[in-house]
Parts: C-alpha cells; structure tokens; sequence
C-alpha cells in the first residue's frame, strides 16, 4: 500500500481558506482518526458560500496529486461551523471482476 503524507495538503488548504476575509478563524484536528474542519466566520458570509470556498481550496491543494476531497457539514454554534473534512487517495481496481465495468483494468495500458 502507498503512503501519501497529507500533511502539506492540508497545510496548503488551510493557508488558502484563510484569505477570505469573512473567515475569521480556521484550523482543523482529528478526533479518533477523523479529520474535522473548524471555521469561525463573520455573520454576513452564508453556509452555502462557505462550502463552495471550502471546494475551491481543496481543488487548489490537492493540485498535482491523484486525490479526492469529501466535506460533510457536521454543526453550526453562532459563527463556528464544523466540517468532517477529508483528503483521501481513490480506490482502484486491481483485477479484472469480469463485470464489464467501463473502468476495467484490461482497458488501461
């Protein structure tokens, strides 16, 4: 199995969501090998706004590497939001299952 180091991913991806201006606060920590997204933002800056900044950072970060990044809303308490947020390498297959599956292996050279 190949062992990527996310860590200056998610480095990269927190330095970008902190040049928005309405976000006043971000980091993010894991919690039983779960990664969460914390984000404090001024009041004027909707959920929806947020989480299409969230994506764009992630495309920013993970630029470069065969990655894909899944956001989940977790909570909101006033202006701190709570993100299960998390940067992970896609699965592929390693066998032919005989499915005919439009991602089959025997297609791949």
């Amino acid at each position: 199995m190949i062992h990527m180091d996310l860590e200056p991913i998610w480095q990269l991806f927190i330095k970008k969501l902190s040049t928005n201006k309405s976000i006043t606060n971000v980091h993010w920590k894991k919690i039983t090998g779960i990664p969460f997204l914390y984000i404090t933002i001024t009041p004027n800056l909707s959920q929806q706004t947020l989480e299409e900044f969230i994506i764009k950072c992630s495309i920013v970060a993970m630029k470069g590497h065969r990655l894909h990044s899944e956001t989940i809303f977790v909570r909101q308490d006033g202006v701190l939001l709570v993100y299960r947020h998390r940067f992970y390498v896609p699965q592929e297959k390693m066998f032919c299952c005989g499915n005919l599956c439009v991602d089959c292996t025997r297609l791949k050279r």
